[in-house]
C-alpha cells in the first residue's frame, strides 16, 4: 500500500480568521475544496490541512471536539530547511496572532520551537540535520 496524500482535519471556530492567520504564514488554499464551512490549506504537494468550522467537523466524528486551548489532540510538526527559517516562521506566527507555549529547544542536531494557532492547535516547527541525528542515534545504540 502506498499512501498518496495526507489530509489533516482540524476544527476551527472562525474560518475567515484562520485563513487570514495561515495566509500570513505563507500558506495557500485550494479553492476546489473551499466553501463557507471548510478550506483546504496546502502544506506541500501531498500534505493538506482541512480547516473545518466546528459544525462541519462534527459531521465526520461521533466524538466531542476537544477544547484545544485546554487539551492536546494532535501535535502538527513542520520541518523547515534551516534554523533561521524556524525562528522566522515562529515570529510570523506570533505576529499573526498565534502564541508560543515554550522556549525554543536546541539539541545540537535539531532546533525546535512551536506555537498555538488561533484555536489552540499546536504546531511544532523544527530543523534537523539528518547526519547529526544519525550520530546521536548511533551513540545511543552503543550504550
Amino acid at each position: 500500500m502506498m499512501i498518496q496524500q495526507l489530509f489533516v482535519n482540524l476544527p476551527v471556530k472562525d474560518l475567515t480568521r484562520s485563513v487570514e492567520f495561515f495566509a500570513a504564514l505563507g500558506f495557500t488554499f485550494n479553492p476546489q475544496f473551499t466553501d463557507d464551512t471548510a478550506t483546504c490549506m496546502i502544506v506541500s504537494d501531498n500534505i493538506m490541512v482541512m480547516l473545518l468550522v466546528e459544525s462541519r467537523f462534527k459531521e465526520f466524528t461521533p466524538k466531542a471536539i476537544c477544547d484545544s486551548h485546554k487539551s492536546t489532540e494532535v501535535l502538527n510538526a513542520l520541518q523547515l530547511e534551516s534554523r533561521e527559517k524556524v525562528t522566522e516562521f515562529i515570529a510570523k506566527a506570533v505576529a499573526a496572532g498565534g502564541k508560543t507555549y515554550a522556549e525554543p529547544k536546541d539539541h545540537g542536531f535539531m532546533i525546535q520551537h512551536g506555537f498555538e494557532d488561533l484555536d489552540g492547535h499546536i504546531w511544532e516547527v523544527f530543523w534537523m540535520d539528518p547526519a547529526g541525528f544519525a550520530q546521536v542515534q548511533a551513540g545511543s545504540s552503543n550504550e
